[in-house]
């Protein structure tokens, strides 16, 4: 089953133009007024460029060859006063599209972030979350660039490239036309080296999430790094990882420069040609200078608008490609969206019902075979058996992290595929085997259960964890920074902060997954206690890894390859001597400290050894 699909074609086939009007399409319309203000300045600036160079010919003509004093003020001060508007024009637009720019980066960011809570968890469990926050972190910067780089370009670059050109014409028009004969080879030269930059710039940027990603599992697990002694065998595979992305980036230097010898031979070969030309008519025809002059300006200065454009659609490809993958993680479909007939649930016994339910994790073998049961509202339903029976994901059904493929999950009634999610997870508290912690306060890591809980109801919360005491011997009390995912708590703390968040939500369904399972003898006593507490007068489906915190369970669910084997009390399960149950509970007598795990091996070498003649 896949938890996801692309609602657009993939976008490897959208070209630059597809990019450019989508980015425009969805941000132009907000940011209008700041566009057409650095348009104005930008409108300046290729103003500004093109009186200096058109100038020229008054400054050669009248200051030096015709020798006239009173114009020489008057073309001073029109210089300065050009520059001036130059600079003040490059700032507006420079401080104009920065706020735009960031403005989108921000709002993607929004986007993407409320986007990924949209998505559903098999989503997380195809992408690995490093990868996906460091392409996100590489790559949204990339819509902003599409934008500034075109606005930019138009405005400046090829406003400024056409009153250059207006003033060559002006001055001299078959040095003009020289010059563009020359233009097409290196157009023809520049769109080949984009075509290859493209593969090679996503390759890049693939490249490189790997090796954040890489490099940020590594710190996030570091304690089993060094407990592993994996340092050795990391270090060879983020190595092996960089020295890819080293070698792609030097691929893209040498492809984006090349644009560099192809423009400067293209200017050199266009000014000598002109220079030559123009000496000649000055030396055998007596042509004046200043029309030269000003002509040479104007071409030098094209030089410079008229490279960055050359170069245009090398780094629209770059940036178009980092914008292409924000956007094919905005056109990921959320699987499981509310169906159009969802209604709020409304909870009276929380009755939990399975019917008939298979589930298969992509396209994997089955998980669940056909598992049906009822866990009745206000009582305690455990889940037993050995790993790999499909326990964990009849919990993760529950809160719909995942659809069923076939059958019906049904909460008083009313079947969840028509709940909003919403008010399902509303109703649920859920402790899961690992504990995790966000970053910010202890209090505020319990207060995330039920954002309104007041200050006592948080610390009735932790009291009813076994929380409140250690809690209170840390430095700043509930104001305690927890560090990252609680590392400076014990497995057993961080395990009550999560019972504690649980309690503190007042839910009705209380859904605990191997909740003690990490978790020391001492540690799991306490935790153990603080369960008792959350799981009183709650509907509660529980995982159990042994068998001695479960023999107080309303009812026992014992499974077995995907499939419901045994159901009901202890005192009726342990009486049943041919049953599962009824085995592992001897061999526990036996062995008080195993896990069920343990025990099904066990049985399992039992049964494989009499079997053997």
């Amino acid at each position: 089953m896949k938890d996801q699909k692309k609602k657009h074609t993939p976008v490897d086939a959208e070209t630059i133009t597809s990019v450019l009007k989508r980015v425009a399409r969805e941000n132009g319309r907000a940011h209008i007024k700041g566009y057409l203000f650095a348009i104005a300045c930008l409108a300046l600036v290729a103003a500004s460029t093109a009186f200096t160079a058109w100038i020229m010919e008054a400054v050669v003509n009248e200051a030096f060859a015709n020798k006239r004093a009173d114009m020489v003020l008057i073309i001073c001060a029109a210089i300065f006063v050009a520059f001036v508007v130059r600079g003040f024009a490059t700032y507006g637009q420079a401080v104009a599209l920065s706020k735009i720019g960031n403005n989108i980066v921000a709002s993607y960011q929004r986007r993407l972030y409320s986007h990924l809570m949209a998505l559903s968890v098999g989503y997380f469990t195809d992408a690995r979350s490093a990868r996906i926050s460091a392409k996100i972190s590489q790559n949204v910067s990339g819509i902003r660039d599409v934008l500034n780089m075109t606005v930019t370009s138009i405005a400046r670059d090829l406003l400024t490239l056409i009153a250059l050109i207006g003033v060559m014409l002006g001055k001299d028009w078959v040095l003009t036309i020289i010059v563009f004969l020359i233009a097409p080879p290196l157009l023809i030269g520049l769109r080949y080296v984009s075509r290859r930059l493209r593969n090679a710039t996503r390759e890049s940027v693939e490249i490189n999430s790997h090796v954040l990603g890489a490099m940020q599992e590594t710190i996030q697990g570091i304690t089993i790094v060094k407990a592993f002694t994996m340092e050795e065998q990391l270090k060879g595979k983020v190595e092996a990882i960089i020295q890819r992305a080293e070698n792609r980036a030097n691929r893209i230097a040498r492809l984006s420069e090349r644009t560099a010898p192809m423009t400067e031979t293209f200017a050199g070969f266009a000014i000598a040609s002109v220079l030559g030309y123009a000496a000649f008519r000055s030396i055998y025809d007596n042509v004046p200078p200043g029309a030269f002059f000003s002509f040479v300006t104007a071409l030098l200065m094209a030089y410079d608008p008229a490279r960055r454009l050359a170069r245009l659609q090398v780094s629209l490809e770059r940036a178009a490609v980092n914008a292409r993958m924000i956007y094919e993680v905005l056109d990921t479909v959320p699987h499981q969206r509310d169906q159009p007939d969802a209604k709020a649930l409304e909870v009276s016994s929380a009755t939990i019902t399975f019917n008939n339910v298979h589930f298969a994790y992509g396209n994997g073998d089955a998980i669940l075979k056909g598992v049906s049961f009822v866990a009745e509202g206000g009582k305690t339903t455990a889940l037993v058996g050995p790993s790999g029976a499909g326990k964990s994901t009849v919990i993760s059904l529950i809160p719909r992290f995942y659809d069923p493929s076939v059958g019906e999950i049904l909460i008083d009634g009313q079947d969840i595929a028509h709940i909003t999610k919403l008010s399902l997870r509303n109703g649920l508290a859920y402790v899961s085997q690992q504990p995790y912690l966000f970053e910010g306060s202890i209090g505020d890591n319990i207060r995330y259960g039920r954002p309104e809980a007041t200050d006592e109801e948080v610390y009735e919360a932790a009291r009813l964890a076994y929380a409140h005491d250690f809690i209170l011997a840390q430095p700043q009390g509930y104001d305690t920074p927890v560090g990252e995912n609680g590392v400076t708590l014990s497995g057993g703390q961080r395990q009550r902060l999560s019972i504690a968040r649980a309690l503190v939500r007042r839910a009705p369904i209380l859904l605990l997954d191997e909740a003690t399972s990490s978790l020391d003898t001492e540690s799991e006593s306490a935790v153990q206690k603080a369960l008792d507490h959350a799981m009183d007068g709650r509907t509660v489906v529980v995982i159990a890894h042994r068998l001695s915190t479960i023999v107080n369970a309303d009812k026992i669910i014992v499974m077995r390859d995907g499939l419901v084997v045994e159901e009901g009390s202890h005192t009726e399960l342990a009486d049943r001597k041919d049953g599962l149950y009824a085995r592992l509970h001897n061999l526990q007598g036996s062995q008080p400290a195993a896990t069920i795990e343990d025990l099904v091996a066990g049985e399992d070498l039992v049964d494989s050894t009499e079997k053997t003649p």
